[in-house]
């Protein structure tokens, strides 16, 4: 079973999405045959990396809100986060462009560990509050998860990788993405948002069944 997620790295839904998918994931009896693919998408490809301003600022900015209410949408979502064992420091995040950090995903599957270098970006952005557009964060990221570090510095000192960023955004607008986290099983069906762990397994047995 082939289960393919678009997500963006400064998505707060996404991280929490995944780990509730992992929740369900862990309870299917088949999971060993269930392959994950992650797929690129960029809530504000206009993003400009700025680790001057505050996220609640950005957040404010973007959505066309008081700072107040963005700090209240980030308290919410940070609650969210933490039924689900995540620690979310807003305070410390870095706002920051992610399409470089698509693209060290990109990589990452080429050597079988996107899932890893997924993982370790979300933590790295929620968590650490580092700068996940910065050439030395992530080949530190890439190499925490196992990449060599002059090969990861060389692919995102180019262009590598550019072209299957576009490719993945291009199909989420095909396959009518409007948000994410976005979860499609076996390109046959879809689940929309970071929804509960039950409705992930509803879906996994429900192909299995099939």
């Amino acid at each position: 079973m082939k289960v393919e997620i678009w997500s963006d790295v400064m998505c707060p839904f996404c991280y929490i999405g995944k780990r509730r998918f992992e929740e369900a994931l862990q309870e299917f009896s088949g999971k060993e045959s269930v392959t994950v693919e992650w797929k690129s998408f960029q809530l504000n490809p206009e993003t400009k990396t700025d680790p001057s301003k505050n996220i609640n600022q950005y957040l404010a900015e973007h959505k066309g809100i008081s700072v107040g209410q963005a700090q209240q949408m980030n308290d919410r979502v940070t609650e969210m986060a933490r039924e689900v064992g995540l620690r979310y420091n807003f305070s410390k995040a870095i706002v920051a462009n992610s399409f470089d950090a698509h693209r060290l995903s990109h990589f990452a599957k080429k050597h079988g560990k996107q899932d890893a270098v997924e993982e370790r970006l979300f933590e790295a952005y929620f968590t650490e509050g580092k700068n996940t557009a910065d050439l030395n964060t992530l080949v530190q990221i890439a190499v925490e998860c196992g990449l060599d570090a002059s090969e990861t510095r060389t692919v995102l000192s180019g262009n590598d990788f550019t072209d299957a960023v576009k490719l993945d955004i291009y199909e989420a607008q095909q396959v009518g993405v409007r948000g994410v986290p976005f979860f499609v099983f076996n390109n046959k069906y879809a689940v929309s948002g970071a929804q509960p762990s039950r409705l992930f397994l509803q879906m996994l047995n429900k192909i299995a069944e099939e």
